[in-house]
């Protein structure tokens, strides 16, 4: 506005001006930081969404899977025996242990020796793992008369002992580095010979004895040659034996003390022997664990609703929105999991509804778990149970087995028919194998297993029959480095002296061959069968499935798409059904990874957002920068204006002085 200054005449207040024009020049501006601020309350909404449907996730994802809802506990009569610890598998009920011996190392000790550093004699040791039978061992000296030793083939280590090693403590790291499955340390006794060479082996068990000969040097001899059926120079201070133990009273006999398929699903750890006074191990389900998992399902779900409610309410008596308030993304995401929720599932059997776990919603539309009525149905049928919640697939037959499902199989029951079993690939002699393996004679084959070829070296020696060949065989080939790291293995066998090779995996890529002229000849013959393996054949819910060694998996575009079972025997023709499930937890599980993925419902949202708030940033630099133009022109306008006025101002005054002036002329003159 126009003001008039009494000191300096008419002139513009050109600040107040511009500054009262461009207010309202900058009201766009305002308009934009208000919708930004929008857009950031919306984008740590967003994130606080993300928050609560990442541990809704988390929650369900314990309960995706069956083996979390149908844990075991164990409990032993007597711990001090055994522990125990049960896995997916294990059945219930309760048994009788009782453990006569616990599985041992054999433990060797030489006799003592003035010095550690002082040169014993050179020569090779040759250690052979096997088994002692027979005869007496005399506890006193360590020493057995009129035993047996049985080698295992295959288990020879030789050792070099010479200028650079020979002496006690060169002994010792010379038999450490060669790894041969002992481990040798040096004892001091305080005596006039007090350094002692013990001989622990790596491993427990009655095929874990030792046998060492020695070549060379007398004093190496005298020192550590040790035949259990002969000449024995190291007293034997523990015996190499085997665990025994009864189980509802049948014997059985293991290496270790760790005894996994005694019972069914059941580790047993012994730790001390009971004969005659049997302790009683009870397998039970972990009812308190599913409650927990349950309780937690509601808990989680409770949660979540609280956050959405949050972040999308609505307060009539305040009239004030949460900041995702008719947000489409939210809604459709509380729509889909109260629809989960509320469905009936299918292919889960007895429980096709939370009601019927004990889990309800109340009239806050919280869910509330009733753990009487989830006990009964744990009890009563567990697999149905962890149907319910989890991604399940349950086989009424018991050779085959469910292995996995795709995002495209749909729940329900899948008759399975076989029509082709799934076989192996072999390599067959055909005549009578060649029991004397001989040095650089025929000692080296090549093999290739599934397409893997590897050299292999048979230990030269005449074997007692071809079982013991065939154990050479399997040994060396399965310790061959390639087919290690490729994962390939063989069984070898022999029927009437021929020897069979047959790799351990099934299907069209299973197959094995033996080459390598008079090395393979002898072993197989002139003309052994080589036999490529099979696909397991036939169809899952009446559409024939793709097979692929033992697994058969249904045909895409069918409801069986991606259903996959592995049939590990039985006969051919109808193998009864696959009850394929899609649990509440694992649906919800899904559900959520479906919002949270990176290119996800909620990613897509906070990046549109984030797009929103980067463009108006670059709508304000534009507005600011028109702004700063029109108020450059608004005050260049009002300056010359203001200009205008100083002037005419002057030349009002210049006339009103020129007019009194002549007004007082007038009036002397008169």
């Amino acid at each position: 506005m126009a003001t008039i200054s009494s000191s300096t005449g008419s002139t513009l207040d050109v600040n107040s001006i511009v500054t009262q024009l461009m207010q309202v020049e900058q009201r766009p501006l305002t308009r934009l930081d208000k919708r930004e601020a929008s857009y950031q309350s919306k984008l740590s909404a967003y994130g606080n969404l993300s928050s609560a449907v990442s541990a809704f996730q988390t929650a369900m994802n314990g309960m995706s899977s069956p083996a979390s809802l149908l844990s075991l506990k164990v409990s032993a009569s007597d711990s001090s025996i055994f522990s125990a610890s049960a896995a997916a598998g294990a059945i219930p009920g309760t048994y009788t242990v009782e453990v006569s011996k616990l599985s041992q190392q054999q433990k060797l000790v030489a006799t003592g020796q003035i010095s550690i550093g002082t040169s014993i004699g050179s020569g090779t040791l040759t250690l052979d793992w096997g088994t002692i039978s027979g005869g007496t061992l005399d506890t006193g000296t360590g020493i057995y008369s009129g035993a047996a030793f049985a080698a295992t083939s295959g288990s020879q280590t030789s050792i070099t002992i010479d200028s650079s090693n020979n002496t006690l403590s060169g002994i010792r790291d010379a038999i450490n580095s060669a790894k041969a499955g002992v481990t040798a340390s040096i004892v001091n006794d305080g005596g006039a010979t007090p350094y002692h060479l013990v001989l622990t082996s790596d491993k427990t068990g009655a095929t874990n004895s030792l046998k060492i000969s020695v070549s060379g040097d007398a004093a190496l001899s005298i020192l550590l040659a040790h035949n259990p059926a002969g000449t024995q120079n190291l007293s034997q201070k523990s015996v190499a034996q085997d665990a025994e133990l009864k189980v509802d009273g049948v014997l059985i006999t293991k290496s270790s003390n760790s005894v996994s398929d005694a019972i069914n699903g059941v580790t047993l750890n012994l730790a001390k022997t009971n004969i005659n006074a049997p302790a009683s191990l009870t397998v039970t389900r972990d009812i308190s664990a599913v409650q927990g998992l349950a309780q937690g399902f509601a808990n989680a779900y409770n949660a979540f609703q609280k956050s959405v409610r949050s972040l999308a309410s609505y307060d009539a008596n305040t009239k004030t929105a949460g900041p995702l308030y008719a947000d489409g993304t939210t809604g459709a995401l509380a729509v889909s999991v109260r629809s989960i929720l509320s469905a009936r599932l299918s292919g889960s059997g007895t429980y096709a509804n939370l009601s019927q776990l004990g889990l309800s919603f109340q009239r806050d539309g919280t869910l509330k778990l009733d753990t009487a009525k989830l006990q009964a149905a744990v009890s009563s049928a567990p697999e149905e149970v962890a149907a319910a919640f989890a991604q399940s697939g349950r086989p009424t037959d018991s050779m085959v087995s469910y292995a996995g499902a795709s995002s495209a199989t749909k729940a329900g029951d899948y008759a399975v028919n076989v029509s082709q079993l799934a076989t192996r690939g072999t390599s067959v002699g055909s005549a009578v194998a060649n029991l004397t393996i001989a040095a650089a004679d025929n000692d080296v084959l090549s093999v290739s297993i599934d397409g893997v070829t590897a050299s292999v070296t048979l230990s030269p020696g005449t074997y007692a029959s071809a079982d013991a060949l065939a154990d050479e065989v399997q040994t060396r080939i399965n310790a061959a480095a390639a087919f290690v790291i490729a994962g390939v293995r063989v069984t070898a066998s022999s029927s009437a002296g021929a020897i069979k090779i047959t790799s351990q995996s099934y299907g069209t890529e299973s197959n094995v061959l033996v080459s390598g002229g008079k090395s393979a000849t002898d072993l197989l013959g002139n003309a052994p069968t080589n036999t490529t393996g099979f696909d397991v054949a036939g169809t899952i819910g009446s559409v024939v499935g793709v097979g692929k060694g033992q697994a058969l998996t249904g045909f895409g575009g069918s409801p069986s798409d991606g259903l996959q079972v592995a049939i590990t025997g039985g006969n051919t023709g109808a193998r009864g059904t696959v009850s394929y499930s899609r649990g509440f937890a694992y649906q919800l599980s899904q559900l959520a990874a479906r919002y949270l993925e990176p290119a996800g419902t909620i990613a897509n949202r906070t990046t549109g957002i984030s797009t929103s708030i980067t463009n108006i940033g670059k709508q304000r630099d534009a507005l600011a920068s028109r702004l700063a133009i029109t108020e450059q022109r608004y005050r260049q306008q009002y300056s010359t204006l203001d200009g205008l006025l100083s002037k005419m101002q002057s030349t009002q005054t210049y006339l009103t002085q020129q007019m009194d002036a002549l007004a007082n002329l007038t009036s002397s003159r008169n």
